[in-house]
């Protein structure tokens, strides 16, 4: 009878797994949300200083306060590339946090900031740095989470900068009744200097406790068994994983199909996004402020945000239960059609708009479907340096996608009416779901031929090698 009282060693590993992914959710997940929370707080902390007091403060003219904007952006396309070799070479436990103390740094000089040279440097070399969050982020989570794991996390992740955003607005607010004039300092300067100090602490925390990767952590929280697991859950990597010489690294990102699929389900995903994105709902709203109050002109918008945080988590929960995205995809599709339609008619009544542009925050879903699918797809490589140029590029298509689109096809002085947007949006629609398809047959190859490319005796080599890795 003692087979009775033997352990089940799967439903001893499940435990332990369960384990596992419950630290990596305290030590990981949250911590890159924290930085998250921190960049979208930071970065909107420059607009809404702008309306309160900084333009006046600083005699911003002209198309001053675009060119402010511009300069962020171009520093975030500068250091996407930047970012995604350096995190080959630098552990992400000291590269991530370094950023995050460092951006936090310069956002805290924009107090300081005296002239409008001066502000184009900062907001130049704070979007430089704050490039590095995102696409690293996600680049950790496949270097921990396994498929069935990440669609949900990357849901989350998005939705935490969302409130970010939100809360920034909160804070300006809360700055500007009881701080504003304190110590010789405006408001807007305030909220810059308390931006900053708050993200320092958390940099701080993650130098001692971000894990780096599964090969390489040594987190005390995770036993040895644990890490163990944690390498085998996923697919072996290759010995050259972090080559970044330009002489290897160039042809296996260029003449494979993966850079160039992904890049761009992330670009025409920014596309379906741009209703949302362009805050073409507070322009609408503006516009007829004869007919609503400022205080709505302000709180109506939040429903976009709230519906696109439930929408990405619940499209997040539904991939990673099914495994199946196609669903997620044409059904972001399908709401984006449907906005469309309705903003065509010229003369929507308000239900229809509200109805438009709340349906039109299901497009956010394209962050869990595109990123949890190319982690899963680039995982199967077995190349971290090719899995992070490849997030790294994707992020940085879609920040480039902006620098143009919304000027050329939602502009907005095509208020209240954006037909030209609407009729665009109807073709992207069909193009998102036409590219996603092509990544579904990508998907599928790699399954199929995982590692089929790679010489059997290496991949032996590299197994033996994490094994004497681990056990030492």
């Amino acid at each position: 009878m003692n087979f009775l009282n033997r352990k089940d060693p799967s439903s001893e590993k499940n435990g332990m797994e369960r384990k596992l992914v419950m630290k990596l959710d305290c030590f990981v997940m949250t911590y890159c949300c924290a930085c998250y929370f921190f960049n979208y707080l930071d970065c909107q902390a420059f607009p809404n200083a702008y309306v309160s007091g900084l333009r006046e403060d600083l005699g911003l003219v002209a198309n001053e306060y675009s060119i402010l904007l511009s300069m962020f952006s171009a520093g975030s396309v500068v250091g996407h590339i930047p970012h995604a070799l350096l995190i080959q070479k630098i552990a992400p436990r000291i590269y991530l946090p370094l950023n995050l103390v460092l951006w936090s740094g310069v956002t805290m000089c924009l107090a300081a900031c005296k002239t409008y040279e001066g502000l184009c440097a900062a907001r130049f070399f704070q979007g430089f740095l704050e490039a590095s969050i995102y696409a690293g982020s996600m680049y950790v989570f496949g270097s921990w989470y396994k498929p069935s794991e990440l669609s949900k996390r990357a849901a989350i992740f998005t939705a935490v900068g969302q409130l970010g955003s939100l809360f920034a607005g909160i804070m300006m607010t809360a700055m500007n009744q009881s701080l504003h004039g304190n110590s010789g300092l405006k408001g807007w300067q305030w909220v810059f200097l308390i931006n900053g100090l708050m993200g320092i602490p958390v940099g701080v925390f993650g130098f001692f406790f971000f894990p780096d990767l599964p090969e390489t952590t040594k987190a005390s929280y995770l036993s040895r068994e644990e890490v163990q697991l944690a390498v085998e859950r996923l697919p072996v990597k290759k010995l050259d994983s972090h080559d970044i010489h330009w002489r290897t690294l160039l042809p296996k990102v260029l003449k494979s199909p993966y850079i160039y699929i992904l890049a761009g389900l992330s670009v025409v995903g920014g596309m379906l996004e741009a209703f949302a994105f362009q805050g073409m709902f507070l322009l609408w709203l503006k516009h007829n402020r004869a007919r609503f109050t400022q205080t709505a002109i302000t709180t109506y918008p939040l429903g976009i945000q709230a519906v696109a945080i439930v929408s990405q988590i619940c499209a997040g929960i539904f991939i990673d239960k099914t495994g199946q995205r196609i669903p997620m995809v044409v059904f972001a599709a399908a709401m984006q059609l449907i906005t469309a339609i309705l903003l065509l008619q010229p003369h929507l009544t308000d239900a229809g708009v509200f109805t438009a542009h709340y349906l039109s925050a299901t497009s956010f879903i394209v962050n869990p479907v595109m990123y949890g699918w190319a982690n899963s797809i680039l995982q199967r490589l077995g190349d971290d340096a090719v899995r992070s140029v490849v997030l790294y590029t994707m992020s940085m298509s879609g920040l480039l996608l902006y620098t143009f689109w919304g000027i050329v096809i939602y502009p907005a002085t095509d208020v209240p009416y954006w037909k030209k947007g609407a009729i665009t949006m109807v073709v992207v629609c069909f193009a998102y779901v036409a590219v996603a398809f092509g990544v579904k047959r990508l998907d599928g190859k790699t399954k199929s031929s995982q590692f089929n490319n790679s010489d059997d005796e290496a991949v032996g080599e590299v197994v033996s090698e994490r094994r004497m890795t681990k056990i030492g």
